[in-house]
């Protein structure tokens, strides 16, 4: 909708909810405040960030977050489809460069702006404004996060909502639209946490200690071994930070519900007691309505549910979140408030329990059931130019333990891809291409090998431009005996088809006959269940350089990622802005 009837929306709940109860003045000014402060002309939403360290305990555990404008998850950004997005972001981390990465949004013609440090830009540095500036071209539901070292895990991320133009509608009907981000969270710091990974004496991030909301969970204080003399509010659980998210719901409504994920390493259950959720939409798509109970999403995904408030009125229900694929008892809560109870009212009934962590087949189940809506899907070409088959194995390589593609971890160059392709600097990353696939014949994917012939390199895969790729994730056992991760693969400037998932060893002869070519839906973020393959397909038809990787934080951070190139002659000069690292620093003109 547009901003003026956005805000009037908002102001009409406003005075409604004053009137019949003093204290949902604060829900609903919540509400008003997700709305930004825009300057409109020609379609333009213009943003001011200041991202900066502030100490924060959104678990009740007091730590540094980085925030946006003072708050983590940062401002949501609202948007129509065609509007332009600038959003200058002054970097006031003292010590620290950032980036930011526009998860979803494809980038056509600013492949400079895309956000990913050491791919498409050099880092801001502390105490620089820099101006992203892009074209929102489609509806639907995207994110943003740091995409620097492992900033994400310290609080730098947020939500993109992008409507319809006036007068369009979408395929399913609603009353109210809301935003869910759920996230784990570590209490030690980033740095921390990569120095673990990065030592030859490598320490391991762990599980998380929390889960979290829109940015609330409970961390249990008790659990601590002894407080801290010098901070007595290290850790309080009675700190208003960490206390439930609430959802506000009128009954006899329709609401959708906009949940992402950006986990920085745990897959996820998510459910509502006593509703019901059918999905309606995945990464900006529209989906084949379908019914679930538990929601499994993996980071980086978004998706559309709709949820109908038609259970008893006078009480309130758990929201709960937990952890799976990994053994964990973490969980996250919030309270579905029904209107007009009190929003304190805790539910009378136990917290749901989430499904089993080890239990795969209900994952995969929920994968093959998304498919496009119908008459609303794009087909994908009917057959590719090339496949590339990626076997994602951990290593160790010079006594350092990485994570691999087809047995080569990435290491990123001091100059960032765009810059040394567009500007023909052929010295400053590997000239040699990464392996399309592996021994396929002799290769067992269920038993641990002995990793050590892996090696690091820069290479890149050159896409001929215009043609169709096939990209097959090849899942296999880590260096632990039995044991197989999931890992969500995120692709930057293009969403692709998927046309199929397996458990076993991907059969590049009998596989492909098996490729849904019907109706696949469309994704920029997709898992590879254990001991199993994904098949993707797109189409290398926006020129640049582009990241495609696990978007478990830590794995990418080891190594656990490529670089696609397309049609780089087509892309136009690069703003300087971008340069200043590397050899670029005497490309930059002042």
């Amino acid at each position: 909708m547009a901003m003026l009837e956005l805000f009037q929306s908002s102001r009409s709940k406003y005075s409604v909810l004053k009137s019949a109860l003093g204290f949902y003045l604060i829900v609903v000014l919540a509400i008003i405040t997700e709305v930004p402060t825009v300057v409109e002309g020609a379609r333009i939403r213009h943003y001011k960030w200041e991202a900066k360290y502030e100490y924060k305990s959104p678990d009740c555990f007091k730590k540094l977050v980085i925030t946006i404008n003072g708050r983590s998850p940062g401002p949501t950004i609202l948007a129509q489809q065609g509007d332009t997005i600038i959003v200058e972001l002054k970097n006031s981390l003292i010590t620290e460069n950032v980036a930011i990465h526009w998860h979803g949004i494809r980038q056509i013609g600013s492949p400079w702006f895309d956000g990913t440090e050491g791919v498409t830009q050099c880092p801001i540095q502390p105490g620089e404004t820099f101006k992203y500036q892009f074209m929102v071209d489609r509806p639907g539901t995207y994110l943003y996060h740091a995409h620097y070292g492992m900033q994400r895990d310290a609080g730098l991320y947020g939500s993109i909502r992008v409507a319809l133009p006036d007068g369009q509608l979408e395929p399913f009907a609603y009353d109210y639209d809301r935003s869910i981000l759920l996230n784990d969270w570590y209490h030690k710091s980033t740095h921390e946490l990569s120095t673990g990974l990065s030592s030859k004496n490598f320490t391991w991030v762990g599980e998380p200690q929390s889960l979290l909301i829109q940015g609330k969970g409970k961390f249990n204080c008790s659990s601590l071994s002894s407080p801290s003399p010098s901070d007595p509010d290290l850790c309080n659980p009675s700190n208003p930070e960490c206390s439930p998210y609430l959802l506000t719901v009128i009954p006899g409504k329709t609401y959708r519900l906009r949940v992402s994920s950006l986990t920085s390493l745990s897959a996820l259950s998510f459910q509502i007691e006593g509703h019901n959720m059918t999905v309606v939409e995945a990464d900006g798509h529209y989906v084949e309505p379908f019914v679930v109970k538990n929601l499994f999403i993996y980071s980086g995904e978004t998706y559309s549910v709709l949820i109908k408030t038609d259970q008893n009125p006078t009480r309130n229900y758990w929201i709960q979140t937990s952890i799976v694929s990994r053994p964990s008892n973490t969980t996250g809560v919030a309270i579905l408030n029904y209107y007009p109870n009190h929003p304190k009212r805790t539910p009378p009934t136990p917290q749901p329990q989430g499904p089993k962590w080890d239990d795969v087949d209900p994952r995969l189940a929920q994968s093959l059931s998304i498919k496009a809506r119908k008459g609303l899907g794009r087909a994908p070409p009917q057959t590719s130019d090339r496949v590339i088959v990626m076997l994602n194995t951990q290593n160790t390589v010079d006594g350092f333990r990485r994570w691999s593609i087809n047995n080569v971890s990435l290491n990123h160059p001091k100059t960032p891809y765009l810059i040394s392709l567009k500007h023909n600097l052929t010295d400053q990353f590997d000239q040699n291409p990464p392996p399309d696939g592996y021994d396929f014949a002799k290769y067992d994917i269920y038993v641990k090998h002995n990793y050590s012939n892996a090696t690091t390199s820069s290479g890149i895969y050159r896409l001929k431009f215009n043609t169709t790729v096939d990209i097959i994730l090849q899942n296999a056992n880590t260096m632990n005996p039995h044991n197989s991760e999931t890992h969500p693969w995120h692709l930057h400037g293009h969403d692709f088809w998927v046309l199929g998932y397996g458990l076993g060893k991907f059969d590049i002869y009998k596989d492909p006959k098996k490729y849904n070519l019907a109706d696949p839906i469309e994704k920029n973020t997709v898992p590879v269940h254990p001991y199993g393959w994904t098949a993707l397909r797109f189409v290398a038809d926006n020129p640049g350089a582009w990241a495609f990787h696990c978007h478990i934080e830590s794995h990418f951070y080891m190594g656990m990622g490529v670089v696609f190139e397309e049609g780089i002659e087509r892309v136009g000069r690069l703003p300087s802005s971008i340069l200043g690292c590397g050899a670029s620093k005497g490309l930059r003109v002042p």
